[in-house]
């Protein structure tokens, strides 16, 4: 298992070097130049020298072979770099929005599978009743439905209902979880609800082909009680289709609840992506790019080691 972790973690670096690579120099044959973004609200008489002194101090009049080499050095030594629009590090401006993103991530995905797999469960084992039927409804408008307009709905329920306003400063789980929870806990719900309903179209599906199997039909046959059946044969079988949704999903959630955070008014990673592409601010991309890769590629790697607790007939070698 350690020989695994140890083989799939080297792997990482030439996905990260690749990512690395597409993300500088793809961004770079993109439109716009941060420099011009940022005088361009002093108007159009901005001196020629002015700019290629701003170019100079943020090290755009580099060659781009060198420009990369020196963010790589920086990378290697733990240093992101400086933002080219507010001149703040990098790991200072991400770190103030990462706590936010996956802590919504987290609680989006306990919502979701604490919808998910009793519903799912049920879908399965009354199959073509009316409870299939209505649960079925239930998943499809959770598809249909945005997650951002759902979020929508739900502040205008609380302000009309409870006089309820979103908080217009994000509280740190550890010091005041009431606060905290007070601003997080609806944007989940609302993210959860969508992601649900994709968790539970997969468990249903994949929980009827598993109780189709002979060996659930052996320990049927041996007298094995129908809840045993379900829970210790068939939805371990079945959950590892759900386990790698659920982990897709639960990386795209850290970086891409973009419209959901403008809704609830949260300052996440999300809304970062989108103030650094309006700001043409490159350097904080390809930053934003590589840490989601980053979250892809563990979140995987916990995936594969997650099959192996729950098939023991996985062995990694």
């Amino acid at each position: 298992m350690f020989r695994y972790i140890g083989q799939r973690l080297l792997l990482t670096v030439p996905t990260l070097l690749g990512v690395a690579l597409l993300a500088f120099f793809m961004l770079r044959l993109m439109p716009g130049d941060v420099v011009e973004v940022m005088f361009m609200g002093q108007g159009s008489n901005v001196p020629a020298d002015i700019i290629q002194q701003e170019k100079a101090r943020l090290g755009l009049d580099q060659p781009i072979t060198v420009q990369f080499g020196r963010w790589m050095a920086g990378i290697l030594q733990g240093d992101f770099g400086v933002s080219m629009w507010t001149g703040r590090p990098i790991s200072y401006e991400i770190g103030i929005r990462l706590e936010l993103s996956i802590e919504v991530a987290i609680l989006s995905t306990m919502l979701a599978l604490l919808i998910a797999l009793p519903l799912g469960t049920l879908s399965a084992l009354f199959k073509d009743t009316w409870i299939d039927q209505t649960i079925r409804v239930v998943s499809i408008a959770g598809l249909a439905v945005p997650s951002f307009w759902l979020g929508m709905i739900i502040i205008l329920s609380l302000l009309s209902f409870f006089h309820w306003n979103p908080p217009l400063t994000f509280t740190p789980i550890y010091q005041d979880w009431k606060a905290n929870l007070s601003q997080l806990i609806w944007p989940a719900l609302a993210v959860g609800y969508r992601y649900s309903a994709v968790v539970t179209r997969m468990m249903r599906s994949t929980l009827i082909e598993v109780l189709q199997e002979d060996y659930v039909r052996t320990a049927r046959a041996k007298g094995v009680p129908e809840r045993l059946v379900v829970v210790r044969h068939a939805m371990k079988n079945a959950m590892l289709p759900v386990i790698t949704v659920t982990g897709l999903e639960f990386a795209f959630l850290v970086g891409g609840l973009v419209v959901t955070e403008q809704v609830f008014n949260l300052n996440g990673i999300g809304k970062l992506f989108v103030d650094s592409v309006a700001r043409a601010d490159n350097t904080m991309l390809q930053s934003l790019v590589l840490l989601v890769s980053v979250f892809y590629i563990l979140v995987n790697l916990a995936v594969d080691l997650l099959y192996g607790l729950l098939d023991p007939r996985i062995r990694y070698r």
